[in-house]
């Protein structure tokens, strides 16, 4: 074991985060696929679910090591090579349409090669936020003004974000989060943030307007999750969306305290989602409150890590890296939560590193790489160590 361990670097309790809940992950995933495996005519075979659960794990933890091992600096010349890349892949996205199972699913594209689906969407997300973090980085300790960063910073955030917004609003919504968020914390005038939400509530607005004044203009997507933020304020039960939000209360409020116990959840044979968006239930119902917080404790943790290691990172481009990359993790986290407890609309979003589906998987550990990536490079501050100010650290960074 200690031979094993000498070659993962970093920070180990992020690793063990990560561990935990993936092991966990195997109870829900293996209790709520039983359903999937009647759909369609299955054979009621669960096993081939874990399995394949069991593969995206394995594939995303080969990521985690590999990525942790690549110096963090690198990401800076990867971020400007890869968005070029990433924003291809969101305009072949849109213009394929992919279905799956006979559903829109226009997030998605197949890899003719393996015959996999992947969600490009996600790994914009990364690219940009890495890219994002490179530039602030840069700027850091420079006079601008705002026309000076239209160009270099949010046009690539109005593309990247432009391309996602049709086919996955509660995606865009969170890039932008986390993009302006950055961007206050490197110090970027409110004036200036205050003008870019300004703008991008009136475009948002402006395409739902014309989503609803030409629907047939628009991806079937649009219409979507139009129609879920719309359910989410109406008491119709006969809409999906409620369907949904109904069936995941049941789910919560029948698992109690200490829960029903692990693969005796009823509502998974009822959630349409019961293994990805609306795994959270499930797990409520078969652990209980107990369940619930423990899962949610783990979250905050790797929140916790995350600012821990950006506070002790001496270089501007980490401290933004791993905020920029780590943060949407435990953002997702909580918004898949939200959603089961009827405090969000049904977004989409699942659960990291516990939900099924590989491109979530794989870009959660791609995130949590770059993260332990910076963790390798952070050196442990003493007390005999000269206490640095803020100020010294920037003008040393650049």
């Amino acid at each position: 074991m200690k031979e094993l361990l000498q070659y993962i670097k970093g920070d180990k309790v992020l690793w063990s985060i990560a561990a935990l809940l993936a092991l966990f992950s195997f109870m829900p995933v293996y209790s709520a696929s039983s359903n999937l495996a009647y759909l369609y005519g299955g054979d009621g075979d669960t096993s081939k679910y874990l399995i394949k659960h069991a593969v995206h794990l394995v594939l995303g933890f080969l990521i985690i090591y590999g990525v942790h091992k690549v110096p963090f600096n690198y990401f800076k010349g990867l971020s400007i090579i890869m968005l070029p890349f990433a924003v291809v892949l969101l305009v072949i996205t849109m213009a394929q349409g992919t279905t799956i199972g006979g559903a829109n699913a226009s997030r998605w594209i197949r890899v003719p090669i393996v015959g996999v689906s992947f969600q490009t969407s996600t790994l914009a997300a990364v690219v940009l936020l890495s890219y994002v973090a490179r530039y602030l980085a840069k700027m850091v300790t420079k006079e601008y003004t705002f026309k000076d960063t239209l160009l270099p910073l949010w046009l690539p955030v109005l593309v990247v974000v432009g391309f996602i917004l049709p086919a996955n609003f509660s995606t865009a919504a969170i890039i932008f989060v986390m993009v302006t968020m950055l961007v206050f914390i490197s110090g970027y005038p409110l004036k200036y943030l205050i003008v870019i939400f300004a703008t991008g509530a009136l475009i948002l607005t402006m395409f739902v307007l014309a989503a609803k004044a030409f629907p047939g203009a628009f991806p079937n997507r649009v219409d979507t999750w139009i129609s879920r933020v719309e359910s989410f304020s109406s008491d119709d039960d006969g809409l999906k969306e409620n369907y949904q939000i109904e069936r995941a209360k049941i789910a919560i409020a029948t698992g109690g305290v200490m829960g029903n116990g692990p693969g005796k959840s009823v509502q998974k044979n009822f959630l349409p989602q019961s293994s990805s968006d609306f795994i959270y239930a499930i797990i409520v119902e078969e652990f209980g409150l107990f369940g619930a917080v423990v899962i949610m404790f783990f979250y905050l943790l790797i929140l916790a890590r995350l600012i821990i290691i950006s506070h002790k990172c001496d270089d501007v481009f980490g401290k933004l890296l791993v905020l920029g990359v780590g943060l949407p993790i435990v953002f997702q986290a909580l918004i898949n939560m939200a959603v089961a407890v009827e405090l969000f609309p049904v977004t989409g979003q699942t659960l990291p590193l516990i939900s099924s589906g590989g491109t979530s998987i794989w870009m959660t550990c791609l995130a949590l790489g770059i993260v332990l990536s910076v963790s390798v490079k952070v050196i442990p501050k003493t007390k005999k160590e000269k206490e640095v100010s803020p100020l010294d650290t920037l003008s040393e960074a650049q």
